[in-house]
């Protein structure tokens, strides 16, 4: 079967609003459940009871994450080492060095990293779930995120919430008087 691929540059991108959730095979729901909840805040949801395998749904951060039970999982017998060059679901923190600090009271081994561009410093702190997948938190929103391409049209970070309310009629005032309030203070001079 031969599959003719069209140049990228005359394609339209798909009509993406979000990231939505992230899917996560585990090997026990309940423990891995306790571990997003208690380490990383998210709370759990409600699940569509059509589903005929075990999972849960969790949310927060504007994220979802699915896990689906795979009792056949491997089990490792020694820790996985941590690498920052690995597959990983990041998280935005408001104070790493609070994440650095709650991960040693609960025993948590991490790894951190420091990048640097331009004087501009992010700290990331690296470290497992109870299956294995890579979790970072970090201070990611410092480095500016610079198109390469001028064709690129990147969607606002609050283009989302604005289809919300756009969309159901709440909120949509509040967010302009705010987002209007913060682009004035920036370009407030003395």
């Amino acid at each position: 079967m031969i599959v003719e691929i069209e140049e990228v540059s005359s394609c339209e991108a798909l009509p993406l609003l979000s990231l939505n959730h992230v899917s996560l095979l585990v090997r026990d729901v309940w423990n891995s459940v306790r571990f997003y909840e208690d380490v990383l805040g998210f709370c759990l949801v409600k699940r569509p009871s059509s589903f005929n395998f075990h999972g849960a749904w969790l949310y927060n951060y504007g994220v979802g994450i699915h896990l689906l039970e795979n009792k056949g999982m491997e089990d490792y017998d020694e820790p996985r080492p941590i690498n920052p060059k690995d597959n990983h679901i990041s998280f935005q923190s408001s104070d790493v060095v609070v994440v650095k600090r709650r991960l040693e009271e609960m025993g948590m081994r991490y790894a951190t990293a420091l990048v640097e561009e331009e004087g501009i410093k992010v700290d990331q702190v690296f470290f497992h779930d109870p299956d294995g997948y890579m979790i970072e938190i970090c201070n990611c929103d410092n480095l500016p995120i610079l198109p390469i391409s001028s064709s690129c049209s990147l969607k606002p970070h609050n283009y989302y919430n604005k289809m919300i309310a756009t969309n159901y009629g709440c909120g949509f005032m509040e967010n302009e008087m705010l987002e209007n309030l913060s682009m004035n203070m920036l370009n407030f001079s003395f």
